[in-house]
C-alpha cells in the first residue's frame, strides 16, 4: 500500500490499540492470518498490559494507519523488544480488514529497518510463533525468518489468553548481515 504511514505509538493511541489487538488475534474472520481464536481464548492484550510494555526502555511499538486519512483508524502495529545484540519483534498485527494486501511485509521491513537505526550492533532478529499456526510459520519463512531448536511453553502466567489446545512458542530468527 503506497499511503501506508508507519509512527511510534504514542499513550493517545493505547485503547485503539487494545482494540485493535484484541480483534485481530480473537476475532475469526476469513482473510484472518492473525486469528487464534479457535486456539486461544480471552483477550489478547488489556489497557494495562499496554502501558507496561510501552513504558519499557528497551521497546518501541509503532502503528500504522493511511496517510492521507488517519482518521480510517489504525491499521496495525508491530513491536520491537530490544536485548543487547538481538531483538524481538512482536504485537504484530494488522486488522483484519486490512490483512492479505501486503501491509504486514510492509510493517515487517519497517520494523528491521527501523531496528538497525535504534542499534547498529544488532546480530538478529528473533520472534515467537504458536507452533500450531503453520501458516504463520510459513510466511515468516518465506520473510528470511528459521525456525530455531527453542520451544517454549504457552506464557500461561503473561495473561494473553487460555490456550485451547496444547500450544508452544516456536522460536524464529532471521540473521542481519553486517
Amino acid at each position: 500500500m503506497k499511503n501506508l504511514s508507519l509512527r511510534t505509538a504514542n499513550s493517545s493511541d493505547i485503547q485503539n490499540l487494545v482494540i485493535l489487538i484484541n480483534q485481530a488475534y480473537r476475532t475469526n474472520n476469513a482473510a484472518s492470518w492473525t486469528s487464534e481464536q479457535s486456539i486461544v481464548a480471552g483477550a489478547r492484550i488489556n489497557e494495562q498490559q499496554l502501558r507496561h510494555f510501552l513504558a519499557q526502555k528497551n521497546v518501541r511499538l509503532f502503528v500504522a494507519d493511511i496517510q492521507d486519512n488517519p482518521q480510517q483508524g489504525l491499521l496495525g502495529c508491530i513491536g520491537l523488544t530490544f536485548q543487547q545484540d538481538t531483538v524481538e519483534i512482536g504485537t504484530f498485527c494488522v486488522a483484519a480488514a486490512w490483512q492479505n494486501q501486503g501491509i504486514g511485509r510492509q510493517m515487517l521491513k519497517y520494523a528491521e529497518m527501523k531496528a538497525q537505526e535504534i542499534c547498529a550492533n544488532l546480530k538478529c532478529y528473533e520472534m515467537f510463533v504458536l507452533d500450531a499456526r503453520s501458516e504463520l510459520i510459513e510466511y515468516y519463512e518465506r520473510c528470511g525468518y528459521v525456525k530455531t531448536a527453542c520451544i517454549e511453553n504457552y506464557p500461561i502466567h503473561a495473561n494473553v489468553g487460555i490456550p485451547l489446545i496444547d500450544l508452544k512458542l516456536q522460536q524464529m530468527k532471521k540473521s542481519i548481515m553486517q
